[in-house]
């Protein structure tokens, strides 16, 4: 071999390499099998997800979190509804709306809501974490309400968490004598109690109706709701005086928010082994903090960056413990 030809090899990549690289090219993405086009699917979730704390984040700064959250979850909504009443999907029997009614308070009044309206109290990056640990909840509930005996990976995992997010507010102890900060905090862990709650409830509840379809009710009668209680309160601005920001911030949730990415995840959770699913939860935050830091800058401490991988790891041994599907 010339020295020409050896440079060559060295420096050009073999075609093992190239035909690795060009597996998950996003421009050719159509033409891969099923699992390649599954894990496209949940990188563009994991990506997609964590965005949406920096874009509520700006929305919430020119209008009240509780407003914002309504109108996204009523348009999102309607687009799922109008979709599936074109396929001619039947609406749910009476027996059914209980369960709508109960999970569209429980998902998105309380969760979604109360989350979208915590951020603007508190850095994007951390309420992503706190988001990311309801899991933690339920080893509590499981302590207290059931008989049987709780795995000692689940009870390594919380007492893991726990010491994580005692790491991450070790340093906002001062922050604590700030109301804003302790209500935003306060939002965000309500809202992670509501979504658990949310996911027994769905165990307990499951009805044979489409829960795709469902999920559509659930979006639009809590829109309504929320939009209802803020013009009901006074709290709510007027639609021709909402900021174009706040526009952008909703129309960004409501087309990659909740109508890409929700149907990449569901593409994925089909065709991916459910705890491959599960890393979304995991690298959500990640996308988040980093983005916080880099867009809003958000300080990116050495205690939120340890805590933070610690609360994680933490989650992690949960799932395992339990195999939680994580939504």
């Amino acid at each position: 071999m010339s020295r020409f030809d050896l440079n060559r090899s060295l420096i050009q990549p073999s075609a093992d390499v190239l035909r690795s690289i060009n597996e998950y090219n996003p421009l050719f993405i159509h033409k891969k099998g099923t699992r390649t086009k599954a894990i496209f699917a949940l990188s563009t979730v994991c990506f997609l997800w964590g965005t949406t704390w920096i874009v509520s984040k700006e929305g919430v700064r020119y209008m009240p979190g509780l407003q914002l959250a309504g109108i996204r979850q009523l348009i999102a909504g309607l687009l799922y509804v109008l979709f599936f009443m074109i396929k001619g999907v039947k609406f749910p029997r009476k027996k059914e709306w209980i369960t709508i009614l109960v999970l569209s308070f429980l998902n998105f009044v309380f969760s979604n809501g109360l989350s979208t309206w915590g951020v603007k109290f508190i850095p994007a990056g951390l309420a992503s974490i706190l988001a990311a640990i309801f899991p933690l909840w339920l080893v509590l509930i499981s302590l207290f309400t059931s008989s049987a005996r709780v795995p000692l990976r689940a009870i390594i995992g919380f007492l893991l968490g726990f010491t994580g997010i005692c790491i991450i507010f070790y340093e906002h102890l001062n922050s604590f004598f700030n109301a804003d900060f302790r209500f935003g905090i306060l939002l965000t862990l309500v809202s992670t109690w509501t979504w658990t709650f949310a996911m027994l409830y769905t165990k307990k509840h499951a009805a044979s109706f489409n829960p795709y379809f469902s999920l559509g009710l659930q979006m639009v009668i809590s829109g309504t709701v929320l939009i209802g209680v803020t013009t009901a309160s006074g709290t709510a601005i007027s639609l021709i005086n909402i900021p174009w920001q706040s526009w952008a911030s909703i129309s960004y949730l409501v087309v990659f928010g909740s109508v890409i990415a929700f149907i990449a995840y569901l593409y994925a959770l089909q065709n991916l082994p459910t705890e491959q699913t599960a890393l979304y939860a995991y690298v959500n935050p990640i996308v988040a903090v980093m983005l916080g830091t880099w867009i809003l800058g958000e300080h990116l401490t050495l205690f939120i960056t340890i805590g933070g991988a610690v609360a994680l790891a933490g989650v992690y041994m949960i799932n395992k413990a339990y195999r939680v599907i994580l939504k």
